[in-house]
């Protein structure tokens, strides 16, 4: 069941990387049809930008466990998240870009959900979910088993994060595809959480509190 898991993971990732250009194609599309640009402070421009950053960390995180493990399914599943993540942040600043907005904002994290107090910023937890810089330099101390163990209990709590920005755009944004996007973001990564919950139980390990 696992290997099927991987498996999946592994072809959403592919599907991901094909369907890439033709979503941003759309995007383009609409916004030449005469469809309203969002704009700078609209939900679609925020989780655009918080997601991006969010993202990023993701695929700094993925990259770092690939090089403290031989574990071939912990650096399988590193590697989808990676490859899903960057295509997907390049997609969200491409669509910053088509629609001529800034890729940063003056305003805290999520404020486009009204929860721009949720989190401080201390330690580079920009947003909820984040792994801090402290826990980040740990990561890269460890190795073997217990790189894995924290990777994947950092990436749990992370994916739980951008699921609650995802779901927030879904609610909140105004152009179809990247509803859409963040619907699959949703659907991804509660899968991957259930993966990772039993990766952990074998290594006689649960996700963190």
């Amino acid at each position: 069941m696992r290997r099927q898991h991987i498996g999946w993971a592994a072809g959403a990732a592919a599907a991901v990387l094909v369907a890439a250009g033709a979503i941003t194609y759309a995007v383009a599309e609409d916004g030449g049809s005469g469809a309203r640009t969002p704009g700078a402070e609209s939900a679609d421009a925020g989780f655009a930008r918080d997601m991006a950053v969010h993202h990023q960390q993701a695929v700094e995180m993925s990259y770092i466990v690939r090089d403290r493990t031989r574990n071939v399914e912990v650096r399988r599943l590193a590697y989808d998240i990676a490859q899903t993540q960057a295509n997907q942040r390049g997609m969200l600043l491409g669509w910053l870009d088509l629609w001529e907005l800034p890729k940063v904002s003056a305003e805290p994290p999520m404020t486009w959900m009204g929860m721009g107090d949720m989190a401080s910023g201390k330690d580079g937890a920009l947003m909820p979910g984040m792994a801090t810089n402290t826990e980040l330099k740990k990561l890269r101390s460890l190795s073997g088993k217990q790189a894995e163990v924290f990777y994947l209990q950092l990436m749990t709590a992370h994916h739980k994060g951008g699921i609650h920005m995802a779901e927030g755009c879904v609610a909140k944004c105004t152009v179809g595809v990247e509803k859409r996007l963040a619907q699959g973001m949703v659907d991804a990564q509660q899968s991957e959480i259930q993966l990772m919950a039993d990766m952990l139980k074998e290594r006689g390990a649960q996700p963190r509190s």
